[in-house]
């Protein structure tokens, strides 16, 4: 894959690279760039359960892309609509939550892809802007590959059409929310990101992704699990979120102060 100085995530990721990303679910474009100049490769902005409305999410990606790294939006379920927007902004990657099924991967590859592989709507002119393609030509051009689709499986449905999905042209990632997966597979009794079901089920969803020439993501809660994680396979990881680093520095400091 060529490489675009303005786009780094598909064309690390194509170079065999292993991405880590940091969360971001708190509504603030500054503590977005903060991860994203601590290292991280990527910052996930969540829009589906963090706090995030259009002008921080704007704000936000560009904040991530100053800070050195590829910024990548979760939208809420189904939103298509927004699919296309976050990538007009400037999103390198986009997350779609509860794709369970072959059709729900191709409206979501409808949304986030241009002709002949979607039907994604003209409007990137702040993606040409922060990704510096002055010829948005070039962004017509090249954008099918240089944004990446995330499609999380995070379902007992998802994960029985899980090569189905990743099969779909224009899906270009199977990314894992293990804890809805873990309430999934115990039929509601309980959220255990590690459950031995959610084990056997990562295999299962690295296998799937490989059969298809895809990458397989995962959120993962900390370091020590995105580590253990790329071991299985996986090649994105997005790392636990901007309100539990916020805690986890905090909680030593008052801890010190009250002993």
């Amino acid at each position: 894959m060529t490489s675009h100085p303005g786009f780094t995530l598909a064309t690390r990721l194509a170079a065999g690279d292993t991405i880590y990303s940091g969360w971001c679910g708190l509504t603030s474009p500054l503590v977005a760039e903060v991860l994203a100049r601590e290292g991280f490769d990527a910052v996930t902005i969540d829009g589906q359960h963090g706090m995030w409305d259009q002008a921080a999410t704007v704000a936000a990606i560009g904040s991530i892309r100053h800070g050195g790294a590829a910024p990548i939006v979760r939208v809420p379920i189904n939103d298509e609509a927004g699919v296309s927007r976050v990538l007009d902004w400037g999103a390198e990657g986009v997350i779609m939550p509860m794709v369970n099924t072959v059709d729900d991967a191709k409206r979501f590859v409808a949304a986030a892809k241009f002709p002949p592989g979607g039907e994604r709507s003209w409007g990137p002119h702040r993606a040409t802007m922060l990704g510096r393609m002055p010829d948005q030509k070039i962004y017509l051009r090249e954008a099918n590959r240089l944004t990446v689709t995330l499609a999380m499986i995070e379902t007992r449905e998802a994960l029985d059409n899980v090569e189905a999905i990743a099969a779909v042209p224009g899906i270009d990632m199977l990314f894992v929310g293990p804890s809805d997966l873990s309430i999934a597979l115990s039929n509601g009794a309980d959220v255990d990101p590690h459950s031995a079901e959610v084990e056997q089920a990562l295999d299962k969803i690295v296998a799937a992704a490989r059969k298809a020439h895809k990458w397989a993501g995962i959120y993962c809660m900390n370091a020590e699990r995105a580590l253990a994680c790329a071991k299985r396979g996986f090649r994105f990881h997005a790392i636990g979120s901007d309100l539990g680093f916020l805690r986890a520095g905090i909680a030593p400091q008052i801890k010190a102060l009250k002993s």
